[in-house]
């Protein structure tokens, strides 16, 4: 009886299941399309989701910045205000273009970093001064898990199971945005690591990858900061 009811009212994890799959199925459609793909065109794609995005938000930043110079010039208390209340509703709006686009990219950028893994496999560099010998190409529960991060939800997933190159399919994908990606991690040694480890993807694919360190100082950890990803 009860497995009836079970499969009569699925739980929420299985309705989400049931929502990514078909999404698991055009992103593994797209990483067999871009087998024909150079590693110059595979990296192309970067800058093709930037100017997709730059173009969709192309005239809400104009009126942005047309806005910021207006605040320049010698304007009375009150309309300074009413600037800055139209530049906050112009940034919301950027924002909510910018997270319609990436909803749309998910499939390619997924798609894109998959097919990178692949491309990296065999091949060897250090990691927090260990050699390693790359293995990794994203699997269907691994995709599922950086559908979910991007989604803002908690993806829980057991040791072993590939968290961290999970989280690597979501920050590329954010990173397109061009306001920087930070990932958080419990010690030194594990965004040093991390950021050798998963960090060739990322510049495999032509973005910029920094770390924070305790002992840094300002300006470096300023530059860091300033990198797409940032451990």
């Amino acid at each position: 009886m009860l497995s009836f009811l079970k499969k009569l009212f699925p739980s929420k994890h299985e309705k989400d299941i049931t929502s990514i799959s078909p999404l698991i199925d055009e992103i593994n459609a797209k990483f067999e399309e871009f087998e024909n793909l150079s590693d110059e065109q595979l990296r192309a794609k970067t800058d093709e989701f930037r100017e997709r995005i730059k173009s969709e938000t192309a005239e809400t930043t104009e009126k942005i910045a047309e806005l910021q110079e207006k605040l320049k010039l010698d304007v009375d208390h009150k309309d300074k205000l009413d600037i800055y209340d139209d530049i906050e509703k112009l940034e919301k709006e950027n924002y909510e273009i910018t997270s319609a686009v990436l909803d749309d990219l998910l499939v390619e950028a997924f798609a894109v970093v998959k097919q990178a893994c692949k491309r990296l496999v065999g091949k060897e560099w250090e990691a927090a001064g260990n050699k390693i010998r790359w293995n990794m190409v994203p699997y269907d529960v691994q995709l599922i898990g950086g559908i979910v991060l991007h989604q803002g939800k908690i993806s829980e997933m057991a040791t072993g199971e590939g968290k961290t190159l999970v989280a690597t399919l979501p920050m590329y994908l954010n990173s397109l945005a061009g306001r920087g990606v930070h990932l958080i991690t419990v010690n030194d040694y594990l965004a040093k690591r991390d950021s050798e480890w998963m960090g060739e993807i990322f510049k495999f694919l032509g973005l910029s990858v920094g770390v924070i360190l305790n002992d840094m100082d300002s300006n470096k950890r300023r530059e860091m900061y300033n990198c797409d990803i940032t451990y």
